[in-house]
């Protein structure tokens, strides 16, 4: 809870300037009190836990990158709301949207879209994506890499007079794609309703603000209630409500797990068992700071499996910076569209006519697999 405050606390801040900001910087000193999360510093703050999250800029190649979208190329800028909407810090506001009452508010937004440069666009764009939208433009963009970035084991790679179109080709790629995204969000539906039925953090704010304002009392931990982060949303907006990015808050259905990272593990994992993770992706990008324009990124090599990684947790982390999920609904989702993308190439595997050994991908724990 202590991490989802920091990064509502933290949503203007650039990518970029992390390692300077001092509101991260006490973000950074106020976590590493946990003992329970890994070791945190500017670097990594906020990021997922795979080794493609560790490398290269916050954001996925997959997110910045122009979209080759058939006749058309999609430029990856988004609409985004001003620096400072945040939703719901009044308790009245909070307290109406608990008992079901339309948002009064709506979000204000940026005159000129903007390539996702801090956590409140990036909230935003998990605000408005469709289902699987993300892994599509993924899988668009690596399909113009041509043939090279194809998984080795494609048993098209080494033909000189075919190539792959219905199976291990491009239809077959996206419609897989799509396939497993619906399959990933039943699992996860069963999980959050029939298993755990999980608070969000929005209504756990709640009780924070209730539990310190002496309304209420409850058993929260005092490591949160000795938190930095507490004492500077109340300085902010005399509350001490989890500030948010969306007007009407959270979704009424449970957060454990999250919908975004299940259906995120789900596609990520087939795009792995498609494409070489190795390969590396040409031409890597950074924003600018202002969103306006991206430049060359030369810092390090970037990989096809690391970006795809980096993807699934930036758009299943991203709803933790909105304020609507928590770290592990994102972490443990991502494992749970994994297990159910796995399971659906092992069906696959039995029915194809090509001779064909099987997909290998790398698991987000770092575990190589063989279907």
């Amino acid at each position: 809870m202590a991490e989802v405050y920091w990064q509502a606390l933290t949503r203007d801040v650039p990518y970029s300037q992390y390692a300077t900001d001092p509101t991260i910087a006490a973000a950074v000193d106020d976590l590493s009190r946990f003992s329970n999360l890994r070791e945190v510093n500017a670097e990594t703050i906020f990021r997922g836990h795979t080794r493609g999250d560790l490398t290269g800029p916050y954001i996925s190649q997959f997110l910045w990158k122009n979209v080759p979208f058939g006749a058309q190329t999609i430029t990856q800028q988004y609409r985004v709301p001003i620096a400072g909407d945040d939703q719901m810090t009044a308790y009245q506001t909070w307290l109406d949207i608990q008992n079901g009452m339309p948002p009064a508010t709506s979000n204000q937004f940026d005159s000129h879209p903007r390539y996702i440069r801090h956590n409140r666009d990036l909230a935003e764009w998990d605000h408005r994506d469709f289902t699987y939208q993300g892994f599509l433009n993924a899988a668009l963009i690596l399909l113009s890499f041509g043939s090279p970035a194809l998984d080795d084991a494609n048993p098209y790679q080494a033909s000189l007079n075919q190539s792959g179109f219905a199976t291990f080709g491009g239809p077959h790629i996206l419609d897989v794609v799509a396939r497993v995204a619906n399959c990933a969000l039943q699992a996860v539906w069963y999980q959050k309703w029939s298993v755990h039925r999980r608070l969000r953090p929005e209504e756990f704010g709640g009780r924070v603000h209730n539990h310190l304002t002496g309304a209420a009392s409850y058993p929260i931990s005092p490591k949160l209630l000795e938190s930095r982060a507490l004492s500077e949303a109340f300085s902010r907006f005399n509350s001490y409500l989890l500030p948010m990015a969306y007007p009407e808050g959270c979704p009424t259905h449970p957060a454990y797990p999250a919908g975004h990272a299940a259906i995120a593990g789900a596609c990520a994992t087939v795009l792995k068992a498609f494409f070489n993770e190795s390969f590396t992706v040409p031409n890597p990008v950074v924003t600018s700071d202002h969103g306006l324009s991206l430049e060359p990124f030369t810092e390090t090599t970037l990989t096809v499996g690391g970006e795809l990684n980096k993807l699934a947790s930036n758009v299943a982390l991203g709803r933790d910076a909105a304020g609507v999920h928590w770290r592990s609904d994102g972490t443990e989702g991502l494992k749970l569209g994994e297990a159910v993308a796995v399971s659906i190439l092992k069906d696959f595997q039995n029915c194809f006519n090509e001779e064909f050994d099987g997909f290998a991908l790398t698991k987000f724990d770092g575990t190589s697999i063989e279907i």
